[in-house]
């Protein structure tokens, strides 16, 4: 900082007792090292050095002053890297969007992570299904967010950059006591069953669409809920089929007596998505790193 500019003359100065020489560990030329201490001497009205033949030598007036100057060097100089460190320090909002529960996409270890590592960074949750939240990406109302898709697809658009954090399967589960209904399992007998379906920006509907069209039929549809929770109460009260989760189909099964159809599965992939032409900002950047922590070994 160039207003302790003389106080750093002062005490190279006194160190070395010669104004070339603290001109030289300055960088400075002599000149201006002798116009610094004429300044400050002006300024305090003292007089600080004397001339010897040996060189400068502090007046008492210097040599008491000598330990305050050094001590605001030092001050300062923890003031420029507390100023630095600021500088560096990651600030602004990342805006996540969420999708099923917290506890699958690992949410909160997510965010402590991120936290840690950024701890001035503030975060924007909004909660929505895969296809919503790959929309508000594109269009940049949020930074990044968990998607669902079959695996290697993520979000099936050129401009979004995707990293799969952890692959899985979803079931087809049934009411308790359907298990003489489900005994045709091929996909165009399940599908003439009733079916308790969800939008096309879910994850649900774009499997069970995909898996469909190859015998070129489509469900019974009988309901349609956007919620997972409100799906599952559906089958429990015996509406009819929907899909789940390995962990849900197998905690259904135990707990409340779903029929599951073990022989059908549907392979999924929970990803992070983002925005490639923002893969650089530091909020973005930041959540890509912490991913490795928090989900790594996890496929």
């Amino acid at each position: 900082m160039q207003e302790y500019a003389a106080l750093r003359a002062f005490v190279a100065v006194a160190q070395s007792g010669s104004v070339s020489k603290a001109a030289s560990q300055l960088h400075l030329t002599q000149p201006a090292v002798s116009l610094k201490l004429k300044q400050l001497q002006a300024h305090l009205g003292l007089t600080l050095f004397i001339r010897r033949p040996q060189g400068l030598a502090l007046t008492h007036d210097g040599f008491a002053l000598l330990p305050a100057a050094r001590q605001a060097l030092a001050s300062a100089q923890a003031f420029e890297q507390s100023a630095s460190a600021l500088q560096q320090t990651l600030r602004g909002k990342l805006r996540v969007g969420t999708i099923v529960d917290p506890e699958f996409i690992r949410l909160g270890h997510f965010l402590s992570r991120l936290m840690a590592r950024a701890p001035q960074l503030e975060t924007e949750l909004a909660h929505g299904m895969s296809g919503s939240v790959i929309t508000q990406i594109e269009r940049g109302e949020l930074d990044v967010g968990f998607i669902l898709a079959p695996p290697g697809e993520g979000p099936g658009v050129d401009t979004l950059g995707f990293r799969e954090l952890t692959h899985f399967h979803y079931h087809v589960v049934a009411p308790p006591g359907w298990e003489n209904r489900l005994l045709d399992t091929r996909w165009e007998a399940l599908a003439r069953l009733p079916w308790i379906v969800t939008p096309t920006d879910s994850a649900h509907h774009r499997l069970l669409s995909l898996a469909l069209a190859e015998c070129g039929t489509a469900p019974n549809r009988v309901a349609q809920v956007d919620q997972e929770a409100c799906m599952l109460d559906l089958v429990r009260a015996g509406v009819g089929l929907s899909l789940a989760r390995d962990a849900q189909a197998m905690a259904e099964r135990q707990q409340n007596g779903l029929a599951v159809v073990d022989d059908v599965r549907l392979p999924c992939a929970l990803s992070l998505a983002w925005r490639q032409d923002r893969e650089s900002e530091p909020p973005i950047r930041a959540a890509l790193d912490t991913l490795d922590s928090v989900w790594l070994h996890r496929i």
